[in-house]
């Protein structure tokens, strides 16, 4: 019986050290200004442009300067789908 009680003690335990099956459990930040800065580069409205994209904890950062205030949502766009994108922090500026 006592060695049922510490078996059953032992699986009870280990039951719990399972990793998590989230799948942005397991994103980084740099996964994440990798996926942004690749899908902005293979847009053709913004491929051109020398958009630099920083992450911290899932905060994406886009600095750089487009020409038309469409390529900058169409950048915010792109960006917000993103898995792992918690908040975006749109500094891009409009050349004038």
């Amino acid at each position: 019986m006592k060695i049922f009680i510490v078996i059953f003690s032992v699986i009870l335990s280990l039951s719990g050290c399972n990793a998590p099956t989230n799948t942005e459990a397991h994103i980084t930040d740099l996964d994440v200004t990798t996926k942004v800065k690749t899908s902005l580069l293979n847009d053709n409205e913004l491929k051109a442009f020398n958009i630099t994209v920083v992450t911290t904890k899932g905060d994406v950062r886009l600095t750089g300067v487009v020409d038309t205030q469409i390529q900058v949502d169409r950048a915010a766009e792109i960006t917000r789908k993103i898995n792992g994108v918690h908040a975006l922090h749109d500094e891009l500026t409009i050349k004038k």
